[in-house]
């Protein structure tokens, strides 16, 4: 058996968590590669809606297996809450099949509070950082000062801890920002802290593993193995729309790193976009609309950060940079996700090239704040697509929408989904 892959291929909120949870069933173990808890996947089942930060979008599935690999960073407060709101509205067990690698790094209360100080310091440069300490966490596992899950029982782990804390304070303290005014989830450094230290004792109760032995021996066994990435392509810390990009590196290549597996062990690559963009946070993004259009897709999308709450930034579907995203990832199957959002449109705009200079190009550039979209249009459908329930159904204008993306990108579209339920899912090809 082989790791199948599934991730986003704009700059995050495609939905990806709904759709690992319609396809988890098919899958034994479903393992996060990458990311922290600025993440958030949002699952809706029977009216009911989860948002998932670390914890793997397969844990309301009881069959499944689900692993936080070695490349996600791990916040105790946050993951501590997540398992209790799943307890809470859903009973879920998550002692039972939720493991956690032992290399996989700490978020500190000091790790927020310098994303705090470093974004503050930014001022109109800020990058629109969800402040959950992300970066600064990267940063120290980069600089080998980082503190991980296996050395929680260690002897040494409060000491550790301390001598990292005051690092980070004097950091911290060489800024001209008044640090006694910095809130962490709304609440003063030091009673967070209280908090985060309490959440240690959950995170204790977490079944540890070697990520790098337990899936490998799971594929010499014939499971079948689903990574689910986090945040989008284009947030990628390499290829993406850099500085405006998270801290880690969000394409397939990274399961390899992020689970402990080689680049041989990878199967299919599922590709998750929606049929328009977002974006929360800064940076370019030339489809943006700043109009009543805007505002439109905001509404009917319910477009706000399951992290942050904030507004997202929406725009048309731009295919240079999904054709891009699709390149880097090596996408065998794209996966079209809120269409639903559109239904009232009678006509839709899509990005099919930039210009560039007064130059026209079809790729995603290296200043890709210099480019404007050159635009086509496409008959909207103009009707709800709540009873549709297999292709057959789909009106010819859809089809049509699916079928440009499909010869612009050159991959096939093979699921479509049509609103947040799960039962809300279009199988349009079988997936082989």
């Amino acid at each position: 058996m082989k790791v199948d892959v599934l991730l986003g291929l704009q700059w995050g909120d495609e939905g990806k968590g709904k759709i690992v949870d319609v396809l988890s069933p098919g899958y034994d173990i479903i393992a996060r590669f990458q990311g922290g808890p600025n993440a958030g996947h949002t699952i809706e089942n029977q009216g009911v809606k989860f948002i998932l930060h670390t914890i793997p979008s397969g844990i309301l599935n009881s069959n499944t297996t689900n692993i936080i690999g070695n490349g996600v960073i791990i916040d105790p407060y946050i993951l501590d809450g997540e398992i209790n709101l799943l307890n809470e509205k859903a009973g879920v067990d998550v002692f039972r099949n939720l493991l956690v690698s032992r290399r996989s790094h700490l978020i500190l209360p000091t790790h927020r509070l310098l994303d705090a100080v470093y974004e503050s310091a930014k001022g109109t440069t800020k990058i629109g950082s969800t402040l959950k300490g992300i970066g600064p966490t990267y940063t120290d596992k980069t600089a080998r000062n980082g503190i991980r899950i296996g050395d929680l029982t260690s002897p040494h782990f409060y000491q550790k801890y301390q001598d990292l804390k005051n690092k980070h304070l004097q950091i911290a303290a060489s800024y001209s920002i008044d640090i006694q005014t910095i809130q962490i989830e709304g609440k003063p450094f030091a009673d967070y802290e209280a908090l985060w230290m309490q959440s240690i004792t959950t995170l204790k109760q977490l079944q540890v593993i070697d990520c790098e032995y337990y899936i490998q021996r799971a594929l010499w066994n014939g499971e079948k193995v689903l990574a689910e990435g986090a945040q989008g392509s284009l947030l990628d810390v390499d290829y993406g729309s850099y500085p405006y990009v998270t801290s880690s590196n969000t394409i397939a290549p990274a399961v390899c790193i992020g689970l402990g597996v080689p680049a041989s062990a990878v199967d299919k690559v599922f590709g998750v976009f929606k049929a328009y963009c977002t974006r929360v946070g800064n940076g370019p993004f030339p489809t943006e609309l700043t109009d009543d259009m805007g505002k439109f897709l905001r509404k009917e999308g319910n477009e706000y950060g399951s992290t942050t709450g904030r507004p997202r930034r929406c725009g048309w579907l731009d295919i240079p940079a999904l054709r891009y995203s699709v390149m880097l990832n090596g996408v065998t199957h794209l996966f079209l996700t809120k269409t639903d959002v559109l239904n009232q449109l009678e006509t839709i705009q899509v990005c099919d090239k930039y210009n560039l200079g007064g130059e026209e190009i079809e790729d995603f550039p290296y200043d890709y704040s210099e480019v404007s979209p050159i635009y086509i249009r496409r008959k909207g459908w103009n009707r709800s697509l709540a009873n549709v329930s297999c292709k057959g159904e789909f009106p010819p204008e859809l089809d049509d929408y699916i079928h440009l993306i499909e010869t612009r990108v050159g991959i096939p579209i093979v699921l479509v989904s049509t609103g947040p339920d799960r039962h809300q899912t279009v199988l349009v090809r079988p997936i082989r």
